[in-house]
């Protein structure tokens, strides 16, 4: 009996132990900021809800942050070790001295038509229009206007911006006659669409390569913390990948996530993913980049923006798609 309880002591002691070695490797807490909680940003909430970025170690902290100017503000506080939002904004800060970093994609191409009351039907009918926008100085406020000149609509002299909030509040301000069109991110035109409102155009048929939004980094912290931001990169990933794969899983998804129509969710699913602004590996477009920049120049006088190589690090996901092999 003496022999069998040390046995079962011992037997205890190393469960014990174990239990105790386990509890002990806590996940490295991580905090991000996003911009929305919109169709183009939810491959990050799948990262977060579906355990993506527990499997790599981490134990994300998401919180919405709109403004790109005050995420990046956060990353040079430390506050967020990842900020999520407008390319443009990012390219900014570093202009502005922010020592920051843009490391992968997330919506690579412009999700935007404009949307617009029933007698306005083409780009030139919007001469002497209201136009909604979130704020003036906004990433898809400036695109807008890059848009319209390449159609020979020149801002202020042709129309008025306006700033009418977000998506959802635009689209009531088009219904209540505040606002004569406004850009909508994909599902909101369909919302519009079905209230009645005609499609102008889109900017993807203008600006087929244009940056919307990325991940950003404080050059520092991504200095010393290297090794959780190659987690985070690998987590992101896995979720992207996982989007792709999972079309019916995905859509449900999206739609109960963001409280969307089934419909919507799968056409706006659908769009994203066949019209490129999304990649499956999060890489930036880099030609894109270029479109952004050009944008950001005739916008952000007088110190230009110059090549794509001055606002990226591409190392950090370059390592961290290692041993994930290619999709």
């Amino acid at each position: 009996m003496s022999c069998l309880y040390k046995r079962l002591l011992w037997v205890g002691l190393v469960i014990l132990s174990l239990a105790n070695v386990s509890y002990g490797q806590e996940r490295s807490r991580f905090p991000i900021s996003v911009a929305s909680k919109t169709l183009g940003f939810s491959p990050v909430w799948a990262a977060w809800k579906l355990g993506f970025f527990e499997r790599e170690g981490l134990a994300v902290d998401l919180v919405l942050m709109r403004g790109a100017e005050k995420a990046a503000m956060a990353l040079v506080g430390d506050s967020v070790n990842v900020a999520v939002g407008s390319a443009d904004a990012f390219i900014a800060a570093v202009e502005s001295n922010f020592n920051v970093a843009i490391v992968a994609g997330i919506i690579n191409r412009p999700s935007f038509f404009i949307m617009a009351k029933k007698n306005y039907r083409t780009f030139h009918d919007l001469r002497g229009a209201v136009i909604g926008v979130t704020n003036i100085s906004s990433g898809p406020a400036v695109a807008l206007r890059y848009v319209l000149k390449t159609k020979g609509i020149e801002y202020p002299r042709d129309y008025k911006l306006q700033p009418a909030g977000p998506d959802a509040e635009r689209t009531m301000g088009l219904s209540s006659g505040r606002i004569d069109a406004t850009p909508l991110a994909v599902p909101f035109n369909f919302v519009a669409e079905e209230l009645g409102f005609n499609t102008v155009g889109s900017f993807l048929d203008v600006i087929p390569d244009y940056q919307v939004s990325v991940f950003a980094v404080n050059r520092v912290w991504a200095g010393k913390n290297r090794p959780q931001l190659i987690q985070f990169l690998r987590g992101m990933t896995l979720a992207m990948r996982w989007l792709f794969e999972n079309r019916d899983t995905a859509v449900d998804f999206i739609a109960k996530e963001l409280k969307l129509k089934p419909e919507y969710a799968r056409r706006g699913y659908d769009f994203y993913k066949e019209r490129g602004l999304w990649d499956s590996n999060t890489h930036i477009n880099m030609a894109g980049m270029k479109t952004t920049i050009a944008i950001y120049n005739e916008t952000s006088p007088p110190k230009p923006a110059t090549v794509p190589e001055r606002y990226i690090d591409q190392s950090l996901l370059s390592e961290a798609l290692k041993g994930m092999g290619t999709k």
